[in-house]
C-alpha cells in the first residue's frame, strides 16, 4: 500500500470523524424487552447506535429489575437510558385504591367507565394516594444505577377534545368539551376549588367557559410534576415527560401547562398527521414550544413515523399515519432550525430502510443557518 494511498485514507477517516460530531441529538420511544435474550436486546441497541440514536426512552413496566438489566445493555452499547412510564393512565393495580380514580362531569369513575379506549383509565392528580403511589414508582426505579432519567407519560388529564385527526376514527364531531371527557369532578377536586375559588362548579352551566376551572386543573399536573421532580431529583436522576404540542394545543386538549413544569427537558409530540398537518408544520409548532420555555430547557421535537408509507393514503386509522420517508427531512429541519435541542423518534421500530436512509442524511447537517439548508 503505497503512503499517499495511507495518507489519503487517514484524511479521509479524520473528515468521517469530523462530520460524525456535527450530528444533532436524536432520542426514540421504545420498549420491551419482552422475552428478548440479553444478546438479542444487545444487538438491538447496538444497532440503534450505529444508526445515530443517542438515547432511548424504555418502557419496560414497573419492576426496578427490568430496567437494571436493560440499562445496563443500552449503557454498553453507548446510549442513554431514561424510563419510559405512564403517569396518570395506570389499570388495575392492588396497590391503587379506586377511589383514586378521576371521574367526569357526568360522575363516571375513570377505572369503570374510561373515555374513548379500555386503558384510558385516570388517576386524579389530586389525590395524596395518588402521588404516594406514584412517587414510590419514580423513587425506586430512579434509584437504580443504570437509569439516566425518568420520562413521564400520560402526565394529563384524558383528552377533553381529541386531536382533529381522530374524529373520524372516533365517530366524534369535538366541537365542545363533553360532559364524558371533561374530568376531574370528584367530591375532593369540586371542594377544593370552591374553597379556592368560590365557585360550585357542578352548578355551572357550562364548566368550559370558567377560566378558574381551567387554570385550577392545570396547576394540579404542574403540581403534581413538581413533587414528583424532588423525588427523581433527590436521587440524582433528570426528569422529563412526553407532552402535546404547543403549550397552546397541550392545555386546550388535555389541561398541560408544560411551560410551567419543573422539567429537565421536554419532549413534544409533534405528531402533524393527527392535526392533519404536513412535515412543515413542525416549524412553527417548535417555535412556539422552544418560546414558550424560552430557550432555557431542552425541546426535543418528537416525529410519528408512517410504519407503512406504501399503504398510508389507504389506511383508515390515523394511528398509522405518521411521516413518509420523503418528509422526516423536512420535519427535522423545521424543528431543528426553530430551536429544537434534538429530535425523538416514534418509533425506530416503525422505520423502513427508506426512513432510515433519508433519516442519516438528515441528522448530519448543519441548521445553524436557515440559508444554508435550503
Amino acid at each position: 500500500m503505497s503512503r499517499f494511498f495511507m495518507c489519503c485514507l487517514m484524511v479521509f477517516m479524520l473528515v468521517s470523524c469530523t462530520e460524525k460530531k456535527d450530528k444533532i441529538p436524536v432520542y426514540a420511544w421504545t420498549g420491551g424487552p419482552g422475552q428478548a435474550t440479553d444478546q438479542e436486546l444487545r444487538t438491538e441497541f447496538e444497532d440503534l447506535k450505529d444508526k445515530g440514536i443517542d438515547g432511548l426512552m424504555y418502557n419496560g413496566g414497573h419492576n426496578p429489575e427490568t430496567y437494571k438489566r436493560v440499562g445496563a445493555l443500552v449503557k454498553e452499547a453507548g446510549m442513554e437510558f431514561h424510563t419510559w412510564i405512564p403517569t396518570m393512565v395506570q389499570g388495575k393495580n392492588p396497590k391503587i385504591d379506586t377511589s383514586l380514580y378521576a371521574v367526569n362531569r357526568k360522575g363516571e369513575s375513570a377505572f369503570e367507565k374510561p373515555a374513548y379506549v379500555d386503558h384510558y383509565k385516570f388517576l386524579c392528580p389530586n389525590k395524596e394516594g395518588t402521588y404516594d403511589f406514584l412517587a414510590d414508582l419514580y423513587g425506586s426505579i430512579a434509584a437504580v444505577d443504570e437509569v439516566d432519567g425518568i420520562h413521564l407519560d400520560f402526565i394529563r388529564f384524558p383528552d377533553v377534545i381529541l386531536a382533529r385527526g381522530l374524529w373520524e376514527k372516533y365517530g366524534l364531531v369535538m366541537d365542545q368539551e363533553f360532559p364524558e371527557y371533561d374530568y376531574c369532578y370528584c367530591d375532593q377536586c369540586t371542594s377544593d376549588f370552591k374553597e379556592k375559588y368560590g365557585i360550585d362548579i357542578k352548578e355551572v352551566e357550562d364548566p368550559s367557559q370558567v377560566q378558574e376551572w381551567k387554570q385550577f386543573r392545570y396547576d394540579l399536573i404542574t403540581n403534581l410534576v413538581g413533587r414528583l421532580s424532588k423525588v427523581v431529583h433527590g436521587k440524582g436522576k433528570v426528569i422529563n415527560a412526553a407532552v402535546f404540542p404547543g403549550p397552546s394545543i397541550a392545555k386546550k386538549l388535555v389541561r398541560q401547562e408544560w411551560d410551567k413544569w419543573d422539567l429537565d427537558a421536554v419532549y413534544p409530540m409533534n405528531y402533524n398527521d393527527f392535526y392533519l398537518e404536513g412535515p412543515e408544520w413542525l416549524a412553527p409548532i417548535t417555535k412556539e414550544e422552544v418560546a414558550a420555555v424560552n430557550g432555557e430547557k431542552p425541546i426535543y421535537s418528537g416525529l410519528f413515523i408512517c410504519p407503512k408509507p406504501e399503504n398510508k393514503t389507504n389506511e383508515k386509522d390515523p394511528e398509522n399515519h405518521g411521516l413518509l420517508p420523503s418528509e422526516i427531512g423536512a420535519a427535522i429541519k423545521g424543528s431543528m432550525e426553530n430551536g429544537a435541542t434534538g429530535i425523538c423518534l416514534f418509533t425506530p421500530g416503525r422505520m423502513t430502510p427508506e426512513h432510515w436512509e433519508a433519516f442519516e442524511e438528515a441528522i448530519y447537517k448543519d441548521y445553524s443557518k436557515k440559508e444554508d439548508n435550503n
